[in-house]
């Protein structure tokens, strides 16, 4: 079977939480549940890094505006994540050319950032933090979701994943007011910390 649907799938995933994908494709392969899993991700020192650093993304992403510099620190790394495990898949299964699986991972993964990205600067207009706790939860949930459900009916899960992206593409565009109004808050308030900055201290009295 052709490797493209999990390739398809885990770039999707690896645009929201690349560390996730590289913990339970790596747990899924050293634990017998997969075989189509590349000996590089089940290595204990990958998986150990992976682990750290998606405890880390699990703190950040539920902090308001420290989600929206962490994905701003993610715009390559969470692309360049996709493009790799899916060129890595695709050199296991030995049914995809590895250049190709990385084309098609990378920009997947580059699509679902920029969907978690802006979707997120839209939530931080909310006054409050929960919506970034409800969405980094729902978000963690469906990365687990369809990653495990890719290693049993890749078809299946790469439709879910596809469904998935065009809806979050939709959500986005519809949300684009909001995601302008945070991009002139941040301006903003970097504006005041370097008027502020400049002022200086105010004189004893």
């Amino acid at each position: 079977m052709s490797v493209i649907p999990l390739v398809f799938t885990s770039g999707w995933a690896s645009g929201i939480n690349a560390y996730a994908v590289v913990l339970l494709l790596g747990v899924f392969g050293a634990t017998g549940v997969s075989d189509e899993v590349p000996a590089a991700l089940q290595r204990t020192d990958v998986l150990i890094v992976a682990g750290v650093l998606f405890l880390c993304e699990v703190v950040a992403d539920k902090i308001p505006y420290v989600d929206s510099v962490w994905d701003t620190a993610h715009t390559v790394i969470r692309p360049v994540a996709g493009a790799v495990i899916a060129a890595l898949l695709a050199g296991e299964s030995g049914s995809l050319p590895e250049v190709a699986a990385g084309a098609i991972g990378g920009s997947t993964a580059l699509m679902s950032h920029l969907v978690k990205a802006g979707t997120r600067m839209a939530v931080n207009t909310s006054p409050e933090p929960f919506s970034n706790i409800g969405m980094s939860i729902a978000e963690d949930l469906g990365v687990a979701g369809v990653v495990t459900f890719a290693i049993f009916n890749p078809v299946a899960a790469a439709v879910i994943a596809a469904v998935l992206l065009v809806l979050g593409i939709v959500i986005v565009i519809f949300l684009a007011s909001r995601i302008r109004r945070f991009l002139r808050r941040r301006a903003q308030r970097r504006e005041e910390k370097r008027l502020a900055g400049a002022e200086g201290p105010w004189p004893p009295g």
